[in-house]
């Protein structure tokens, strides 16, 4: 008896637990705003939270849009380009990173993702190549202060698993 009574109340507990977290979730659809960008040319997608960042003009790399908070202290960049040298994303990173010293890195087949902290400043950037030879590359750099990181994981966890192409 005593089983099934643990058994079920932690059934009902994963359930109120499932629910909070889903609710918190809304909460935070709701509260950011979060909209989709795209760049149809190259069939970029991505999620950013509109209740933060503003359209300000275009990207400085490739076709794109460039955002900023509202207090000027963050900045997403969201583009797309030729990848021109059939770059991997590792031969890409070699060619183009103009700071050796990254505070994070990930390199795959299919991307990189790259962090540095400098003067008080988080730089993050993030590439998705295409498959096919010579194809695109889907990208977004964000620039936020390093005083608030805690408070920027999510929204950046966020927008790097949201950045992709789109189905064609």
């Amino acid at each position: 008896m005593r089983a099934i009574s643990f058994l079920l109340s932690g059934l009902i507990g994963s359930f109120l637990l499932t629910q909070y977290i889903r609710a918190e979730a809304q909460a935070e659809v709701r509260i950011l705003d979060w909209q989709t960008f795209e760049v149809p040319e190259f069939g970029t997608r991505v999620e950013y939270p509109a209740r933060i960042f503003t359209a300000v003009g275009e990207a400085e790399k490739g076709v794109g849009r460039r955002f900023e908070s509202k207090d000027g202290r963050a900045i997403l960049s969201i583009y797309a380009r030729e990848n021109e040298d059939d770059d991997t994303p590792a031969s890409y990173l070699r060619k183009n990173l103009r700071q050796r010293t990254l505070d994070y890195e990930r390199v795959t087949r299919s991307f990189f993702a790259i962090s540095s902290e400098r003067d008080g400043i988080i730089y993050y950037s993030r590439c998705n190549f295409s498959r096919p030879a010579r194809g695109s590359l889907h990208c977004f750099d964000l620039v936020y202060p390093q005083a608030e990181k805690r408070a920027w994981d999510s929204v950046v966890t966020r927008i790097s698993l949201s950045l992709r192409p789109l189905e064609r």
